[in-house]
């Protein structure tokens, strides 16, 4: 049985962490997409601008 975040993050290329911090980085501080992107970048995770973006619509 799954519960409703595993299914939410289904088929993402991303793990869960990762999206929930990039969508909390954005919602949390007044922070573009862009900025959010530059961060993830200094610790070792590649995300292009689109990608971020369309998490913050779904999550």
């Amino acid at each position: 049985m799954h519960d409703s975040r595993s299914s939410l993050y289904h088929r993402r290329c991303f793990p869960p962490e990762i999206i929930a911090k990039a969508v909390w980085l954005y919602i949390r501080f007044p922070l573009s997409f862009r900025m959010v992107k530059d961060i993830l970048a200094y610790r070792g995770i590649v995300v292009n601008l689109k990608t971020a973006r369309e998490w913050a619509e779904k999550f």
